[in-house]
C-alpha cells in the first residue's frame, strides 16, 4: 500500500469521528443554550401558571405545572375590574418620554466625545461613569426637594427628567463607542460637499448607527417601565400611578391576592418582552457595536 492510499484511507476513517465529536460537541451546546433559555423563560411561564391557578390548586399539597387554560379568563376579570389599563398607559407614557428625551440628549453628546478633543473631555467621561455608582435610593430625598422648589412633583415631566438623568450616561457611552467605528472619512466627504455638523450627524451618523440607537432605545425603555422608587416618592395621584407602583399596591400586610398579582405581573411584562421580541435583532447587534471600538 503506497502513502497515498495510507493518507486516503485515514483521511476516509477519521471523518467519522471527526463528525462524532462535532456531533457531540453541538449537542452539548444545544442542551446549555435550552437550558439557559430555560432559567429564563421559568420565571414568566411560572406567573402564568400560577395567575390560571384555582385557591384549591395553589394551596393544595399539590404542585401544578401546567397553565390551566379554562381559566383565562381572569386576565379580562382583572382588566375590567382595576385601573391595570389606566397603570400600562402611564408606564408606557414615562418609558416612552425617557426614552425620547434620553437619546435626544445621548446624540450629540455621544457625537462630541467621540469627535471633538477638548480640556477635560476624560473627566466629563469619567464622570458619567462615576454617576452609574450612585443607587437612585440614595438621591431621592435631594430630587425630592429640587422637584418640590420647580413644581414638578406629581408629574410625568419630573418622572421622565430623574429617569432621563438615569439612563443618559450608559446611552451616552455605548453610542459614542458605535460612533468611534464610523470612519472620519464619510464626514469629510460630507463636509466637502457642504453639509453641516448637525447635518452630518442626523444624516449620516444616526442612520449608519441604527442598531446601536435601537438598543439604547430599548436600554431606556426599560429602565422607564421598571423604574419604581422615584414613582413611589414622586406621585401621589392615584391616576398617574404606573403600573410598577400599581402592582406592589396588591401587596396587603395581612392577605395578597396571589393569583390577582401574577395576572398583573403577566401583563405588565408582555409589552416589554413583545418590544424586546421585535428589536432583538437590531439589539445584538448593535450592543456589539457600540460595545467594541474599532
Amino acid at each position: 500500500m503506497t502513502s497515498a492510499t495510507r493518507l486516503i484511507v485515514t483521511g476516509t476513517a477519521a471523518s467519522p469521528r471527526r463528525r462524532r465529536r462535532f456531533s457531540l460537541s453541538s449537542t452539548v451546546v444545544i442542551l446549555l443554550i435550552l437550558a439557559v433559555l430555560g432559567l429564563a423563560v421559568f420565571p414568566f411561564y411560572w406567573m402564568l401558571v400560577t395567575a390560571t391557578s384555582s385557591d384549591t390548586a395553589l394551596y393544595g399539597g399539590g404542585v401544578q405545572g401546567l397553565p390551566d387554560l379554562t381559566r383565562l379568563g381572569v386576565f379580562g376579570e382583572v382588566l375590567g375590574s382595576s385601573d391595570v389599563l389606566l397603570w400600562l398607559r402611564n408606564s408606557a407614557v414615562i418609558a416612552g418620554g425617557t426614552t425620547v428625551c434620553t437619546l435626544l440628549l445621548a446624540i450629540p453628546m455621544a457625537y462630541g466625545l467621540s469627535r471633538f478633543r477638548f480640556r477635560g473631555q476624560a473627566v466629563v467621561g469619567i464622570g458619567l461613569l462615576v454617576t452609574q455608582m450612585l443607587p437612585e435610593a440614595l438621591l431621592v430625598v435631594p430630587l425630592f426637594a429640587i422637584f418640590s422648589r420647580l413644581g414638578l412633583l406629581n408629574s410625568f415631566a419630573g418622572l421622565v427628567l430623574a429617569n432621563t438623568a438615569f439612563a443618559l450616561p450608559i446611552v451616552t457611552w455605548v453610542l459614542k463607542n458605535a460612533i468611534d467605528t464610523v470612519p472620519v472619512d464619510i464626514e469629510e466627504a460630507a463636509r466637502v460637499d457642504g453639509a453641516s455638523r448637525m447635518g452630518i450627524l442626523f444624516r449620516i451618523i444616526v442612520p449608519v448607527t441604527a442598531p446601536t440607537m435601537a438598543a439604547t432605545a430599548v436600554i431606556a425603555f426599560f429602565h422607564g417601565w421598571n423604574e419604581y422608587i422615584f414613582a413611589l416618592t414622586f406621585l401621589t395621584d392615584v391616576g398617574l400611578k404606573p403600573a410598577s407602583v400599581g402592582l406592589a399596591g396588591f401587596v396587603g400586610e395581612i392577605t395578597t391576592p396571589i393569583q390577582t398579582v401574577m395576572t398583573v405581573g403577566v401583563l405588565y411584562t408582555l409589552p416589554a418582552v413583545a418590544l424586546y421580541l421585535i428589536l432583538q435583532k437590531y439589539i445584538v447587534g448593535g450592543m456589539a457595536a457600540g460595545s467594541v471600538k474599532g
